[in-house]
């Protein structure tokens, strides 16, 4: 496919998004090769969107570059975000409205009945940056209508308050573009690495792998874009939701193409019993890169998104010619209130407690 535009003229479409710098960018791209051998498989590199800075750093830092642009545009004073307990998008949301001066409140919702006693990971953070903090039970719908009278009663007091996700999830274009900026930093690097990928992989349902796909296209479709989702959701299907979200970043960039779904890969296979729960694929790709390169997945997201390329190794989707690029997200707080579950027996034989076989 030929290119349709240049770096530089996909980049000065994008500056013209207003936009807060709050993340430390470009975050570095990583040859993984002891990794890389342990699979058996292509040459990888990690682009590192776990060190984007602000507590403990990950992808939502980027997208919240513009979207407190978008909130300060709209006269915002406190930002209101939900998801569950322990979620890295609103520990980042916290750490990004401390940063640039917003007030910040947050509507979290349990995945377990005891989990927001447990005050590690992310929730954990999310009181130390300071956000008010409402504890909801129910489903997505209870806590979006929970959001929105959060909303009307800021208002009642005065307050001008800018709703983000779960409530306000229509439209995520700009948290798409801040992944084109991201893919237009890939293949930059690249370039001066003198490595062409043929394949990004990266965790996604839904805005961050529909930038990619954003700057993939206006740049000609450089390497094929693999998705692994790490939850599925009744009635949705994440190819629609990302085709749709491509489709506003382009419109909003003034880029002259849409997407289908089907022009879009991204697989539910292994996400496993459900989200939050882990795998045992992943929690071995977890052990795999921590032994061979120091490096930090979670269980939720990322764990599971690496489980996923080692199959399409072992399984021959991608080969020994290859060269794949995996977009670490973060989510590193998660590792803390996973405890228990990540405690194997092999991690258990690790240590000792008689301190008379130290002499």
């Amino acid at each position: 496919m030929r290119h349709m535009m240049t770096l530089a003229d996909l980049e000065s479409k994008i500056q013209n998004v207003p936009r807060e710098k709050i993340a430390f960018l470009p975050t570095p791209l990583q040859i993984l090769p002891r990794f890389s051998k342990a699979l058996g498989g292509p040459k990888i590199l990690m682009k590192r969107d776990d060190l984007t800075g602000l507590a403990l750093g990950g992808n939502k830092t980027r997208m919240f570059e513009y979207l407190l642009a978008d909130a300060r545009k709209h006269g915002a004073d406190t930002l209101i975000g939900g998801a569950f307990v322990q979620s890295n998008y609103c520990r980042q949301l916290a750490a990004a409205c401390r940063a640039t001066g917003f007030e910040v409140e947050l509507v979290l919702r349990k995945l377990t009945c005891d989990d927001d006693q447990n005050f590690q990971g992310n929730f954990l953070l999310d009181l130390l940056l300071g956000a008010k903090v409402h504890i909801i039970s129910g489903d997505a719908e209870d806590q979006r209508q929970a959001m929105y009278r959060l909303a009307h009663r800021l208002e009642a007091e005065g307050k001008t308050p800018y709703v983000v996700r779960m409530a306000n999830d229509g439209d995520l274009s700009l948290d798409a573009i801040s992944y084109t900026v991201c893919f237009c930093e890939i293949v930059e690097q690249c370039q001066k690495l003198g490595i062409q990928p043929t394949h990004l992989y990266a965790s996604s349902y839904d805005s961050t792998q529909a930038g990619l796909e954003v700057g993939n296209r206006a740049l000609g479709g450089l390497m094929k874009i693999v998705g692994i989702a790490a939850e599925t959701r009744e009635g949705q299907n994440p190819r629609e939701r990302m085709a749709r979200c491509a489709d506003l970043a382009a419109k909003r960039l003034d880029l002259p193409f849409r997407f289908s779904p089907d022009e879009i890969d991204n697989t539910t296979e292994y996400v496993g019993e459900g989200y939050g729960v882990v795998t045992r694929e992943g929690l071995e790709m977890i052990r795999l890169l921590a032994d061979t390169e120091g490096i930090l997945l979670d269980p939720v997201y990322t764990g599971k998104a690496m489980a996923g390329l080692a199959s399409h190794i072992k399984n021959g989707i991608v080969t020994k010619d290859d060269v794949i690029v995996f977009l670490h997200t973060g989510g590193t707080p998660l590792l803390f209130s996973y405890g228990e579950q990540l405690i194997t027996e092999e991690i258990m034989e690790l240590i000792t407690y008689d301190t008379d076989r130290l002499d």
